[in-house]
């Protein structure tokens, strides 16, 4: 059975002081914008895959939660700044000592089935996700909560074993109905749409909840989420006009998007890697993939896969984590072929050797990366076969099971810098490159428990040092996330996460 575990194949730091927010989650629009808002209408979205599950909390492709971050909300959302913003909650507070988390809840916020959410349900989704009265965390993330207590009809507070100045962006976690059984088929959330259907292989379809507590939005009436597995077939409707909007598209599709539509683009905060198996000969000696590292050149990969639209990356942190980005470490492997072979005949390679690089076929910018370096690598002895795999035999053979060499794939996580180095924990069950480390695990738990945000930001830093002097993979780019869309359609909003935000968007008038 496929591990249920929670990893973002896309959340900034929770602060240290008591905070309290209660500002709505969007801005108010102004008259002028209003002025200019056809209220309802449908848009189609271009997806390269299928929802991996339904149910929020046992979700673990980032595609699913593209989708479904319009269904479900936390206490906290995130909006396009990369800020938290009250949802289910209306305000809360950190304990200085970071160790209590302290909710009010939004009065009348409502279930899509009607039911008005109460802290039965912030506590049964908390303790749900954590795994309290089972012992078995749907996300090892959360394994870190006590305990979740509600002292009256409006307040949840979440207790943490150990001190945790990271964890607001962990309670982004959907808040779903206490007794309801039937989320992996029919989900109810809170969100701005409601579930409609899904279809595999051809649609998810959302409908506008007309109760949502944020008044003014969504304008929309229905969303459809169409599924191609092919997504160049994608492309081919958008140009025939049969798809309103189609984000990843290529730097070449960019000059083919006809009068219709424009392009609107920006950082993803992704990371883009070359995933290698630590635990896998050949890649279980840290001088074979030193030498693939000096064997490929990220420059040239961003030059001929993106086109240049992409931020050359040295360590799993994107440099929208401006704080805690580790600068100059995408130099520290400069590409030298002879360094590559020199360190492979070390290794007991002289003659170089074979490998195969696994990756999801639906996604093409990832299966072109891997042609691109296979070229590269071959320079150096490296024989490297591309093996094309559907998007769920991925999920359970290589991220799942972890049985594969390598393989190239992009990585978002929550806006916290804890998620996106996390998962190169020796015992993190996210950690799919097996990847282990006694001086990285004690490292990362200092990072953690650390409430001096300095130097909290300079355990984050040695983190990244240590993943790129073990060169515990090939960190490539964060590409640019480029969309298509209708010209008539207004209020698009790019965010420094993998999610297709559709409350805003409106036909304008």
């Amino acid at each position: 059975m496929k591990q249920r575990i929670v990893a973002r194949l896309a959340a900034v730091a929770g602060a240290v002081v008591a905070l309290s927010l209660a500002a709505p989650f969007a801005a108010a629009q102004g008259t002028t914008r209003q002025a200019a808002i056809k209220e309802g209408g449908s848009v189609v979205v271009a997806v390269p895959q299928n929802p991996d599950f339904l149910d929020p909390h046992l979700a673990v492709a980032a595609g699913t939660e593209e989708m479904f971050f319009n269904v479900f909300e936390g206490l906290v959302k995130p909006d396009d700044q990369g800020d938290f913003q009250p949802a289910v909650a209306s305000s809360y507070r950190i304990a200085p000592d970071g160790s209590r988390y302290t909710f009010t809840l939004r009065q009348g916020v409502k279930f899509h089935n009607g039911r008005t959410v109460t802290v039965d349900d912030v506590k049964y989704s908390i303790e749900r996700v954590a795994g309290i009265g089972t012992a078995k965390p749907l996300n090892a993330a959360y394994k870190n909560i006590k305990s979740v207590d509600t002292p009256d009809a409006k307040t949840v507070v979440i207790n943490l074993s150990m001190p945790d100045a990271d964890f607001l962006g962990f309670l982004t976690v959907a808040i779903l109905p206490r007794g309801y059984n039937d989320q992996n088929t029919k989900p109810i959330g809170t969100g701005p749409f409601k579930f409609v259907e899904y279809v595999p292989d051809r649609h998810v379809v959302l409908a506008k909840n007309p109760d949502y507590w944020q008044k003014g939005i969504p304008h929309l009436d229905t969303v459809e989420f169409r599924i191609y597995a092919d997504y160049n077939a994608a492309f081919l409707d958008l140009k025939a006009g049969n798809v309103d909007i189609f984000p990843r598209a290529t730097g070449e599709q960019v000059e083919e998007i006809g009068g219709d539509y424009e392009v609107v683009r920006g950082a993803m905060n992704l990371v883009q890697l070359w995933a290698l198996n630590n635990k896998r000969k050949p890649f279980d000696d840290v001088r074979v993939r030193r030498a693939v590292s000096y064997a490929v050149d990220p420059d040239a990969i961003i030059k001929a896969v993106a086109l240049g639209w992409g931020d050359r990356l040295g360590s799993n942190m994107p440099k929208a984590m401006k704080k805690f980005h580790a600068d100059g470490l995408e130099s520290t492997y400069k590409p030298d072929i002879e360094k590559a072979k020199a360190l492979l005949k070390e290794a007991g390679y002289p003659n170089g050797f074979e490998t195969t690089i696994t990756v999801p076929s639906n996604y093409t910018f990832h299966v072109d990366t891997a042609q691109v370096l296979a070229d590269q690598l071959r320079k150096a002895g490296i024989k490297a076969t591309i093996r094309q795999v559907e998007w769920g035999v991925w999920l359970d053979r290589v991220y799942a099971n972890r049985d594969y060499d390598s393989t190239v794939i992009g990585l978002t996580a929550r806006l916290s810098p804890r998620d996106f180095l996390g998962r190169y924990q020796s015992a993190d069950t996210t950690n799919f490159v097996n990847y282990a480390d006694p001086k990285y695990d004690e490292t990362f738990a200092k990072a953690v428990k650390e409430l001096d945000d300095s130097k909290r930001v300079a355990y984050y830093k040695d983190l990244q040092k240590i993943l790129v002097d073990d060169a515990a993979s090939v960190y490539i780019q964060d590409p640019n996330l480029i969309i298509a869309k209708r010209k008539t359609l207004g209020g698009y909003r790019i965010y420094p996460l993998y999610v297709q935000d559709m409350a805003s968007v409106y036909y304008s008038k």
